[in-house]
């Protein structure tokens, strides 16, 4: 792919990764020259999930084209995003012939999105992802039912955040934090369900200390949930799938019901409560949430102040198209996807380019803390790290922007902590004004306090559920 079209070098360049080639600047090339060559395809996409139709309308080159071999991974790296945007487990495709084969193979059991294709179907509880080529007029018509959720604030109220380093809860009376604290625990490592549950149980006992009594439970968790049951979470994916079933499952709904009888409980992804959070502490919309934190969580509320039901996995998303890109190895075995520059990940994949030893003993989370203590401490080097991560998430936001409208960002999780968040939003906010002064002009970035960004998610969980 040394010539394609997709890897378009930016203007501003991540200090510790000159090889970064942002999934924006290649689509951008790509649509230009389609647009320059005067003869391009049409193509139709549409990607069906339960409760909901996404649609995309683009082009390809001719064949012939010199750059036509660029057709087959432009399309495959959108219907990706739309994948782990909208969420869906059968995608529809007009237009030549052999980018629905290629889609096909591609994210078969057999193909190099094998992951993708099973954790849909998994989601979406169905036998098998499925590709289908139609006609134009055989592509779906575009449905979207999105519902109100959240900022209740009436009542005693436990808000319960499930984190990859750390469980964070707090104690919520009509609106008022009374109480708020972080454990740390390792559930990603953990393959013992009794663990989680026993953690997820110690978080809310001590809440419940600072109440006179438990009117509703708000869950904000990693992984996709359904109707308050957990269908895929990386907190749990060592778990065997036995006792995934059995304990896990509807872990969030036994344990408050076993702690403090029928109360209401509502659980939702921890990016879509990121966003409401935003939403309720700026009081406007539409809100882009993004936890940067064990790995990265994006949540939605869109311009009428309702959560969307789509997935917003966009740490499977991608970003970056350069074959050099952060590989996320420990699942879906992809390169250049949001959980590789939004998330400590992140931060432990560049440390090595500025000398930062990382001793392999440590968590994660520790190797992130060690970077920042090392900033803090007054050493300049990590400086290039959140710099890069800067320039990453100003690029990744152009790329977001071509999915989403957005007018807020709020920016959440660890990564996020000390000057280095600081140094981040002014990197991208040094790119979007080189890129896209339109944009720059309209997208509006929030750093929230520092208490805010570690524990503001509990908060806004506990406003999930209705009393009555």
């Amino acid at each position: 792919m040394a010539d394609s079209l997709l890897l378009q070098k930016p203007a501003i360049e991540a200090p510790l990764a000159p090889e970064f080639r942002p999934a924006v600047l290649g689509n951008r090339a790509y649509r230009a020259a389609v647009q320059a060559s005067g003869a391009g395809v049409p193509v139709s996409i549409a990607v069906e999930r339960k409760g909901g139709i996404a649609r995309f309308e683009t082009a390809v080159l001719p064949e012939g084209h010199p750059q036509a071999n660029d057709n087959l991974s432009y399309i495959e790296r959108i219907v990706k995003m739309l994948l782990w945007q909208k969420g869906g487990f059968r995608v529809y495709l007009s237009g030549p012939s052999n980018l629905a084969d290629h889609l096909a193979k591609v994210y078969s059991a057999e193909g190099e999105r094998a992951f993708d294709a099973d954790f849909m179907a998994k989601v979406y509880e169905v036998e098998a992802f499925e590709v289908r080529s139609v006609s134009a007029a055989e592509v779906p018509a575009e449905f979207e039912d999105p519902a109100p959720v959240g900022g209740h604030l009436d009542g005693c109220r436990i808000g319960f955040d499930a984190g990859g380093s750390d469980r964070k809860v707090a104690a919520v009376i009509d609106g008022k934090e009374v109480f708020s604290t972080e454990v740390v625990w390792h559930p990603k490592i953990n393959s013992d369900a009794d663990y989680h549950i026993e953690g997820i149980e110690h978080s809310m006992k001590l809440a419940a200390e600072h109440l006179p009594r438990v009117d509703a439970v708000g869950v904000s968790s990693a992984g996709i949930y359904v109707q308050d049951r957990t269908m895929v979470a990386s907190l749990f994916r060592k778990i065997p799938e036995d006792q995934f079933n059995q304990k896990i499952k509807n872990v969030y709904l036994d344990v408050p019901k076993r702690l403090f009888g029928d109360i209401p409980v509502s659980v939702s992804n921890d990016g879509d409560v990121t966003a409401l959070a935003g939403a309720m502490n700026l009081n406007d919309k539409p809100v882009l949430g993004i936890a940067m934190g064990t790995s990265e969580a994006v949540g939605y509320v869109n311009e009428d102040g309702l959560i969307t039901g789509w997935l917003n996995e966009l740490a499977f998303a991608p970003v970056d198209y350069s074959p050099e890109g952060g590989c996320d190895a420990d699942w879906s075995g992809d390169t250049g996807v949001g959980c590789q520059y939004f998330s400590q990940d992140a931060v432990i994949r560049l440390a090595p380019r500025i000398d930062i030893d990382l001793s392999s003993e440590d968590s994660p989370g520790a190797k992130l803390k060690k970077v920042q203590d090392i900033f803090a401490g007054g050493d300049d080097r990590p400086r290039k790290i959140f710099e890069s991560i800067g320039v990453y998430l100003g690029y990744g936001l152009l790329h977001y922007a071509e999915f989403y409208e957005i007018k807020h960002v709020l920016l959440l999780g660890r990564v996020t902590s000390g000057e280095g968040g600081s140094i981040m939003i002014e990197k991208a906010k040094e790119v979007l004004a080189k890129e896209s002064p339109e944009l720059a002009a309209q997208i509006q970035l929030n750093l929230p306090d520092e208490a805010s960004r570690r524990v503001g998610q509990s908060i806004a969980a506990a406003s999930l559920p209705k009393i009555g």
